[in-house]
């Protein structure tokens, strides 16, 4: 038996581990892994792994918690993974009061996929700070060594 997500199925295997991560992720949220439940599980992106990079998805989950105090709440998870060699590693889990703060990770996620090279400003004071820190160590030396001879 394999879940279906639009037109691609997933190995039970792999269900298997989604569901136990979204149970972990929880727990770990502070709900009773035993009287709380996942209702619904889905993939929302899924990049395959290339000759060249890992790749990567993104569940999300939906499922009825149960607190300490034996109170429902109706909450929404998100499960990220790492595909290395085939291999699901797990990134990331988060659990969420509403719908609209789940789609702010993934918004987070989305913009945190793409790696900022040297034109984000940041990279670039970096390289300059750099520079001019070894600049700075090279006259330094120079001017203490013309000094002693």
């Amino acid at each position: 038996m394999s879940a279906e997500t639009r037109t691609q199925r997933f190995p039970e295997r792999t269900i298997r581990q989604v569901r136990l991560d979204c149970t972990h992720a929880m727990v770990r949220a502070r709900y009773c892994s035993e009287r709380s439940e996942v209702a619904r599980l889905r993939c929302v992106d899924d990049q395959p792994e290339t000759e060249q990079s890992f790749g990567s998805q993104l569940w999300y989950f939906e499922a009825l918690g149960v607190d300490s105090r034996e109170q429902r709440h109706r909450v929404f998870g998100v499960v990220e993974y790492s595909l290395q060699f085939g291999l699901h590693e797990l990134v990331e889990d988060r659990v969420f009061d509403s719908e609209a703060h789940r789609d702010q990770y993934r918004h987070f996620y989305e913009r945190g996929a793409h790696r900022s090279g040297w034109r984000h400003p940041a990279n670039r004071w970096l390289a300059a700070g750099f520079f001019i820190t070894l600049a700075a160590v090279c006259l330094v030396y120079f001017f203490a060594r013309t000094l002693s001879a």
